[in-house]
């Protein structure tokens, strides 16, 4: 180690640090922003009359169906309002697939497997794996999905029962899909199998803090393709509102929304309806949230701003990153196998980073060299330290590899 490294990285040490970079989490200023919710009173009765404290309602009351409709443009009659996230929402499907199946349960089939993006969401695999599907992984190109890598799956594999991708600022890279992408990626899939599943969880959808590409709503294109009866697109306020305190929302095509209810209703007797009143009356409409989401927007932006310097002042010789221009991830490529050296020289300091490998299936990240950054959570201050500690982790590692 050159000593001019050495000394600074002992001198970080030496500060006691304690900073989590590990989950994409809004900072406390941004949940600020959605405080009016806490001290909130609503009506006892939705617009249509339904009681909200009581039993009924299980796709949710219609102001809220109607908003979700509304940020999915997606038909009222295909939307339904869930719980939390969107998460949550997709493993229910994943589950009703499993047990009852559009025509065959998943669980009497062999050789179960998913095409999943890579790199790409660590829960997106665990859920899969819970299921014992096997996870066949592509690459994203920066504006999409490699559909060259897509039709040589297709044709080399059978039993791919669907896809599962992040369409709009892509968790972590921060790819978002073209039109012509998805477009490419809905023929394929529909000509491989008329059971194959679609889905799409836009986590993001709502959450750019850039200018960023404009896309043609994902349900509009799955119109178009003619395949609303394989596709679920999903999305949330869990980082709208409060994490684990918002609602989530589905659509989908007839057999697939029957299918995701006939689960739900084994599993939950009713929704939260207050907190969905109380949503509606807070948001007000699809207006509203993007005004909302402007104001998360100013709070983000100078932190990714921030990282995309530090980033910008290593040598390329290091590495490189695709600059997103919404969610809450960097996806940083070294170009050394050195990404779980560098976790281990930030960890000495006391700065936690996702795990190596957590951002493709099974921790395994053939390369070792993709780390996940998110710097949402932290106040300007801290995260101007932690991107010190992180370029001089990935300068050491990277010298230590010459």
């Amino acid at each position: 180690m050159e000593k001019s490294l050495e000394s600074k990285f002992t001198a970080l040490k030496a500060q006691g640090l304690s900073i989590d970079l590990t989950r994409g989490k809004p900072g406390s200023e941004q949940l600020d922003l959605s405080n009016l919710l806490l001290s909130m009173e609503v009506s006892p009765q939705s617009s249509n009359g339904t009681d909200v404290r009581n039993y009924g309602e299980p796709l949710g009351i219609l102001e809220a169906r109607e908003l979700g409709a509304s940020l999915l443009s997606a038909p009222i009659d295909s939307t339904l309002v869930g719980e939390q996230s969107s998460l949550l929402l997709i493993y229910q499907l994943i589950l009703a697939n499993y047990l009852f199946g559009l025509k065959n349960p998943w669980k009497d089939q062999e050789n179960l497997k998913f095409i999943c993006p890579v790199p790409g969401f660590d829960r997106h695999f665990r859920l899969l794996e819970d299921f014992g599907i096997e996870m066949l992984t592509v690459p994203l190109t920066g504006s999409g999905i490699d559909m060259k890598a897509v039709h040589a799956l297709l044709q080399e594999h059978e039993n791919i029962k669907g896809i599962i991708c992040v369409p709009r600022h892509s968790n972590p890279t921060g790819d978002t899909y073209t039109d012509e992408n998805i477009s490419a990626l809905l023929e394929a899939g529909k000509a491989y199998s008329e059971e194959f599943l679609f889905i799409f969880d836009h986590a993001y959808l709502l959450h750019d803090f850039l200018p960023s590409l404009c896309q043609t709503p994902t349900w509009e294109l799955i119109k178009q393709s003619e395949v609303e009866d394989q596709a679920a697109v999903f999305c949330s306020f869990s980082k709208v509102t409060f994490g684990g305190g918002g609602l989530a929302f589905a659509a989908a095509g007839k057999p697939v929304f029957d299918l995701l209810i006939r689960q739900r209703a084994s599993m939950i007797v009713c929704s939260d309806k207050p907190n969905q009143l109380r949503h509606v009356q807070f948001l007000k409409d699809h207006a509203g949230v993007i005004k909302h989401m402007s104001k998360h927007a100013e709070i983000v932006r100078p932190k990714f701003e921030l990282a995309f310097a530090a980033l910008d002042a290593l040598s390329p010789d290091i590495g490189d990153y695709q600059r997103p221009t919404g969610g809450y991830f960097i996806s940083y490529n070294a170009k050394r196998p050195i990404a779980t050296r560098v976790i281990e020289l930030c960890k000495e300091v006391g700065v936690l980073i996702t795990p190596a490998g957590s951002t493709f299936p099974h921790f395994l990240d053939p390369l070792d060299s993709n780390i996940r950054l998110a710097p949402t959570f932290l106040g300007i201050d801290e995260l101007k330290i932690a991107m010190d500690v992180f370029v001089t982790a990935l300068e050491i590692a990277h010298q230590e590899t010459a």
